[in-house]
């Protein structure tokens, strides 16, 4: 006699996922060291100068912080270093004093195109074996949990989904 097994609840479905991503999470962190480590790069530093760069215009450490999901004390350390290495520098913020700008320098625009080049191979290879439709679908699932986890949060109002 087979044995009957509940079906899975969209809950217990999730917290499946949710560790899966807890693990790829880790395994991309990793992957992205080594990838950018010979630009003077981490994953954590990758991820500031993407922000800064694909943001619509310069930001304050704060909402940079923000819209990386990270904490605004761990995103100014990195920030600082960035600004040390001459990778970002701070600008006049005409709406807040003292919350200044982060803009990249050429030298973090060089540096960030260059990760993204080493990355875009990395991505097709990672992609192999699934459809464009599959990739967009878990997208789409990522995106909803997120903004249902922002909401949950309070944070619906102050969180940006990640860009489109």
């Amino acid at each position: 006699m087979t044995e009957q097994v509940p079906p899975q609840t969209r809950g217990a479905a999730l917290s499946a996922l949710s560790l899966d991503v807890f693990r790829l999470n880790s395994r991309l962190l990793i992957a992205g060291d080594r990838l950018v480590a010979g630009l003077g790069l981490t994953s954590a530093r990758w991820q500031i100068l993407g922000a800064i760069a694909e943001a619509d215009r310069p930001q304050p450490v704060a909402w940079l912080a923000r819209d990386i999901g990270g904490a605004r004390q761990n995103v100014q350390r990195i920030v600082n270093d960035l600004s040390r290495d001459g990778l970002v520098a701070f600008a006049p913020n005409p709406h807040h004093r003292r919350a200044q700008l982060v803009v990249l320098t050429a030298q973090g625009r060089t540096a960030y195109e260059a990760a993204l080049g080493l990355w875009a191979p990395m991505a097709e290879g990672l992609a192999a074996g699934l459809s464009l439709a599959e990739i967009e679908a878990a997208r789409r699932v990522l995106l909803a949990v997120w903004q249902n986890l922002a909401a949950t949060d309070g944070e619906a109002g102050d969180a940006a989904p990640p860009p489109e």
